[in-house]
């Protein structure tokens, strides 16, 4: 087993990890308990976490912890990598849409529709029509229920856009793990988008992330672990979890030029009204 990051140095105020996966192991490291992941991020300032289903047993559990915990809401969806495979089956899609909107009526701890979008890295072009009908689903479904939509986006910029243009966005979304360039920011910043920046920022080859940080108003900036996944530098390639989101806060007041505390401010500030209030 694989020795987890040590801890850094807490953050002057708190923040929220406002995309989470604490129910997925990594390799070999299981998946910290709750309350022990709850715990650390504490300590060094976070807070706060969304945790987000991507499946329907994903969704099952987001639900039920953010039931439990006081510092948890969640977010339920099909992961858009998940609708090609429930639309093989006659009516999967369907059924497991039909879940997922029970869910997120059923509790008020679930805040956001999500993760849902589009991911051309991982589906062919055989599965793009079932990830465009999913989208467009969960995009009806976040403006029916009033939630917060949170966009997985991987290598389909303008597509994501272009759905969204012909959907119409809901009035709170967000760009989960923003991967694209400035420009790229600035038409999902015109189209009414929080912009959420992951460990990715921290990255030696990730300039034209950093350019994107760069250019995003401070009022629309949010920040995310995606744990255990895309853990920041200087231990990439380690278990991601909420208690390092002081190593991307830092580098990413550093790209801005901003006092460190007072981005922390406004990134606890942001996610709250991306997410429709405290919790």
């Amino acid at each position: 087993m694989s020795q987890r990051p040590p801890v850094p140095e807490p953050l002057p105020h708190p923040v929220v990890d406002n995309h989470c996966h604490l129910d997925i192991a990594r390799g070999d490291e299981p998946a910290l308990p709750v309350a022990d992941a709850l715990a650390s991020a504490a300590a060094v300032g976070v807070t706060r976490i969304v945790q987000i289903g991507c499946d329907l047993p994903g969704a099952r559990w987001a639900v039920e912890t953010a039931a439990t915990y006081d510092a948890v809401v969640a977010g339920v969806a099909l992961h858009p990598n998940e609708a090609p495979r429930l639309a093989a089956t006659p009516g999967g899609l369907d059924a497991a849409m039909a879940e997922i909107e029970a869910l997120a009526a059923a509790h008020p701890k679930v805040r956001a529709v999500g993760e849902t979008g589009l991911d051309h890295f991982r589906t062919g072009e055989d599965g793009r029509a079932a990830q465009v009908e999913s989208f467009r689903r969960h995009i009806d479904l976040a403006k029916r229920l009033d939630k917060t939509l949170v966009i997985h986006d991987r290598d389909a910029h303008d597509d994501v856009l272009e759905v969204l243009g012909e959907e119409g966005a809901p009035p709170r979304w967000v760009m989960h793990c923003f991967s694209g360039d400035a420009d790229f920011a600035r038409a999902c910043l015109d189209r009414g988008a929080y912009l959420s920046f992951a460990g990715t920022v921290t990255f030696r080859n990730a300039q034209p992330l950093r350019d994107a940080l760069a250019v995003t108003p401070q009022d629309r900036v949010l920040v995310e672990t995606d744990a255990p996944y895309l853990t920041p530098h200087p231990h990439r390639g380690a278990t991601n979890a909420s208690y390092l989101v002081p190593l991307t806060m830092r580098l990413m007041a550093e790209v801005r030029g901003e006092d460190l505390g007072e981005l922390c401010a406004a990134v606890d500030a942001n996610t709250e009204r991306a997410f429709g209030g405290s919790w």
